[in-house]
């Protein structure tokens, strides 16, 4: 899967959230860790709890989280796996489609470009044609495997020379 770029600073301040009144999109705190990773690890898999468990070692984090009726249903971390990613985020299967995912990616970009960021890079993307319509994502020639090349992942056992 290839990486994508975007332009921070072509990004609107904000947009209309087709949120339902009842979620909201924050950082998450460092007191909610293990909750957050044990929500992720279940939904996601040990990889990507990893990867989002770097987003708690600075204050403020680089995780934000969408919370529905008190409990998690997505989050988006940037600059974990590398400096200027987006990613990993999720959205729990049952609230997809409801808008959380662009709320949780925007949130994150608008963060990224807070703190100086002029593009970020949403490493080994999924859903390409959601990243190029939301926010004007496009994709890096030859970026596969990119950073990930030689990343070990959970569960993996070690090759035999």
């Amino acid at each position: 899967m290839p990486d994508m770029l975007v332009r921070l600073y072509a990004l609107p301040e904000r947009r209309a959230s087709r949120l339902d009144p009842g979620i909201s999109i924050r950082r998450a705190m460092a007191a909610e860790r293990r909750i957050v990773l044990g929500w992720i690890e279940e939904r996601f898999g040990a990889g990507w709890a990893a990867e989002a468990e770097a987003a708690f070692s600075s204050t403020p984090t680089r995780i934000h989280v969408a919370v529905h009726e008190d409990r998690i249903v997505g989050f988006a971390c940037h600059d974990v796996t590398a400096l200027g990613f987006f990613g990993p985020t999720g959205v729990d299967e049952a609230m997809r489609g409801q808008g959380i995912g662009e709320a949780l990616l925007i949130e994150s970009l608008l963060a990224m470009r807070a703190a100086g960021y002029g593009y970020a890079v949403i490493g080994g993307v999924g859903p390409a044609d959601f990243y190029a319509r939301t926010v004007g994502a496009v994709e890096i020639a030859d970026s596969t495997p990119g950073v990930y090349a030689g990343m070990l992942f959970p569960g993996e056992a070690p090759s035999e020379s």
